[in-house]
C-alpha cells in the first residue's frame, strides 16, 4: 500500500489501475521533414547606391523542405526516392475570435473507397459516404462543405534537394532526408500518382527507383500564378532494397501507424458530438417499473 501511495504521477497510477490503453495517445509532433511547393517568392533586402532595395532571394516555384526543429531549405528541383503512399481527407476550418484555425484530418489508408475516421469524431471530414451521382442536387451547404474537403495523396520517401538554398538565398548543403509530401491539388494528385501507376504497371516497387521533381508555372484568371509538380522517373538505375532501405520502410510504416492511432484516439474522444439522441425516446425506454417484468 505504501508503494502505491508514493505513485503521484497520473500516468504511473493509470498504468497500475489498468487504464494505460485508454490514456496513451500518439504524439502530435512529426519527426519527418515536410516537402511542399513554395508558390510565392521570398523577398530580402540589398543595398544599392546607399539605399535598401527589396529583391527576390528565393524565387517562386521552388520546393520547400521544412525540417522539424531545424532550418527550412529551398530548391528548384529535388531527387526523390518514394517508399510509401497513403490516402486521406483534410479540411481547413478558419478560426474566429473564440477559436483558432484548425484542420480536420482522417486516418490514412491505402485507398479512399472506405469511410475514414477523422479527428472531429466523424468520417471523411464530413463528406457524405458513397458515390455522389448528382452534386448539384445536394443542398448548397453540403456542396460548400464538400468543396472544402481535400483529397490527399501522402507520399513518404527520402529527398535530396538540388542546389539548395536557405531563406536568405544562401547556398547550403542539404542531406538526403526522410520526408512526407501531402499532395492536395487535384492536378498535382494525378501527376504524382502517375509515378506510382507507372511503377505498378512495370511491377516495380516504389523504392527501387528515384524520380526528379521540378515545377511548372500555371496562370490564374486574375493574373496570379501557382505551380504544379513535374515528375521524371529514372528507370536507368535500379536501387537495392538493402537493410537500410528496409529499415527506412519500417520507420515510415511505424509513423503511419502512430499517426492513425492519434487520429483514432481523437475520434473516440469526439464521436459523441455527432450522436443525435432523442432524449424523449430514451426517457420512454428507461422508464420501466418492476411490474413490467412480473
Amino acid at each position: 500500500m505504501n508503494q502505491v501511495a508514493k505513485q503521484n504521477n497520473f500516468a504511473d497510477m493509470a498504468k497500475l489501475m489498468g487504464m494505460s490503453a485508454d490514456t496513451e495517445q500518439a504524439p502530435k509532433v512529426s519527426t519527418l521533414a515536410r516537402l511542399r511547393i513554395n508558390h510565392s517568392p521570398i523577398m530580402g533586402e540589398t543595398e544599392v547606391n546607399g539605399k535598401n532595395v527589396k529583391v527576390e532571394v528565393v524565387e517562386a516555384g521552388t520546393y520547400k523542405l521544412e525540417i522539424p526543429d531545424g532550418p527550412t531549405y529551398y530548391a528548384k528541383s529535388a531527387t526523390i526516392r518514394p517508399f510509401v503512399q497513403r490516402f486521406m481527407y483534410k479540411r481547413f476550418i478558419k478560426g474566429n475570435d473564440s477559436s483558432p484555425n484548425r484542420y480536420v484530418k482522417t486516418v490514412m489508408a491505402d485507398n479512399l473507397n472506405i469511410d475514414l475516421k477523422d479527428n472531429d469524431g466523424g468520417f471523411n471530414c464530413g463528406k457524405p459516404a458513397g458515390y455522389i451521382q448528382d452534386f448539384k442536387a445536394l443542398p448548397e451547404k453540403t456542396q460548400e462543405l464538400i468543396r472544402q474537403i481535400k483529397r490527399v495523396r501522402a507520399v513518404f520517401g527520402t529527398v535530396q534537394l538540388v542546389d539548395a538554398v536557405d531563406a536568405s538565398g544562401n547556398s547550403v548543403e542539404a542531406d538526403e532526408l526522410p520526408f512526407i509530401y501531402e499532395v492536395e491539388n487535384r492536378d498535382a494528385f494525378k501527376i504524382i500518382g502517375g509515378v506510382f501507376t507507372k511503377l505498378g504497371k512495370m511491377r516495380r516497387l516504389p523504392p527501387m527507383h528515384r524520380f526528379t521533381a521540378t515545377t511548372i508555372q500555371q496562370s490564374l484568371p486574375n493574373g496570379n500564378s501557382f505551380y504544379l509538380p513535374e515528375a521524371k522517373l529514372d528507370l536507368q538505375e535500379t536501387l537495392d532494397l538493402d537493410d537500410d532501405a528496409q529499415e527506412t520502410l519500417g520507420n515510415f510504416l511505424a509513423w503511419i501507424t502512430n499517426y492513425n492511432e492519434y487520429i483514432s484516439n481523437a475520434w473516440n474522444e469526439n464521436a459523441y458530438k455527432n450522436e443525435d439522441v432523442d432524449t424523449e425516446t430514451v426517457d420512454e425506454f428507461i422508464d420501466i417499473s418492476e411490474e413490467d417484468f412480473s
